[in-house]
């Protein structure tokens, strides 16, 4: 799975633990989704995208890098 998770945080201005505490995580937790290590359920998901105010689909692909 890829993510933009980096990217849209940043653009909001936003830190690791910033966006870990406005989704109930941990830190750590936004560093390894990040770098592609974790996979988030669905929910979590959900919510990183709504801290976005953005579509799942823009946050998170799919597709495997080795796809591209």
């Amino acid at each position: 799975m890829r993510t933009r998770i980096k990217e849209l945080r940043e653009e909001c201005g936003l830190t690791q633990e910033a966006l870990a505490k406005e989704v109930d995580v941990t830190r750590q937790t936004i560093l390894f989704m990040e770098k592609g290590k974790y996979n988030p359920s669905l929910r979590l998901a959900y919510r990183i995208a709504q801290v976005f105010k953005r579509p799942i689909e823009e946050v998170f692909s799919f597709e495997d890098e080795a796809d591209m």
